[in-house]
């Protein structure tokens, strides 16, 4: 049985995220650990263990991914921003390793015009002090982006440059990345058959190893259009037959799939995305 699964609330309680999963049909999910929005973050005792243990267990939901604060940006000029990152991508690891999770998925910033290589170097120092801080039992994905100006990792290329400064880390779990199926379309990847498609390209720059997690998610912009807005599966500009060729890649299958549509009746992702998904991968 693949693992499909969605982002979901963990309003109430991280059990309830559990419950809310395996509602809709999903087997994994990713969550937030508290608002995505602000800074302020709950004391890490305060998470109920004991009834995330007993939901995951009753509703078999694992893995269990979180995803960082849209705050984050690694690669800021300013650096108290850059220090509030750090420290935000450091709860957010201690709450992945508390919780038994499979990796916190980050959008590591923007350069604000600066270029790719003039933050680079920054970067990696940054992540590197996150996951020196950090317990050996949580891991750090980076996620593609949909090559809107300035926001980082638009290019896999650059996801490729990023890992092999760290090998220390990606070689023993504690770093490695997500890829999200509108952001590679809208950076103007192509995920069916044709040449030069994206598969062959993270072959090209053997990116498999080091891949955790496929954010499914069509897009409501042409191809290359540099702009992330998510449609759910089915209503979007990818072609279906393009989105079932890589799902249904070797490399593909055995990897969760996590959807964050915004949802038929626009709540979030619900039954009929996960049936969606379910029928193209024949599930």
């Amino acid at each position: 049985m693949r693992k499909i699964g969605a982002h979901v609330s963990a309003s109430g309680g991280l059990d309830q995220a559990v419950i809310r999963a395996a509602e809709i049909g999903a087997n994994c999910l990713q969550l937030f650990s508290g608002s995505p929005r602000i800074w302020q973050k709950k004391n890490l005792g305060q998470f109920d263990l004991s009834k995330l243990t007993e939901a995951r267990k009753k509703y078999r939901v694992d893995p269990i991914f979180t995803h960082a604060l849209y705050l984050v940006n690694l690669a800021s000029d300013k650096l108290e921003l850059v220090k509030k990152s750090s420290e935000s991508l450091i709860y957010e690891l201690k709450f992945d390793a508390l919780i038994h999770g499979s990796g916190v998925i980050i959008h590591a910033g923007s350069h604000q015009g600066r270029g790719w290589l003039s933050v680079q170097h920054q970067v990696i120092e940054q992540i590197k002090l996150i996951l020196e801080n950090t317990p050996n039992n949580s891991t750090l994905l980076i996620e593609n982006a949909a090559g809107q100006k300035g926001k980082l990792h638009g290019n896999l290329t650059d996801i490729k440059w990023t890992l092999d400064q760290l090998p220390e880390f990606v070689n023993n779990n504690r770093l490695g990345w997500c890829f999200d199926t509108c952001h590679a379309y809208a950076a103007g990847y192509q995920l069916g058959q044709q040449e030069n498609n994206v598969i062959e390209q993270i072959t090209q720059l053997n990116l498999w190893p080091a891949l955790k997690c496929i954010h499914v998610n069509d897009s409501r912009d042409d191809a290359a259009s540099g702009r992330d807005r998510h449609a759910n599966i089915g209503d979007g500009l990818i072609p279906q037959e393009d989105l079932k060729y890589f799902l249904n890649y070797s490399q593909v299958i055995d990897l969760p799939l996590i959807t964050e549509v915004p949802g038929i009746n626009g709540d979030g992702p619900d039954k009929e995305n996960i049936l969606r998904i379910k029928k193209i991968t024949h599930s």
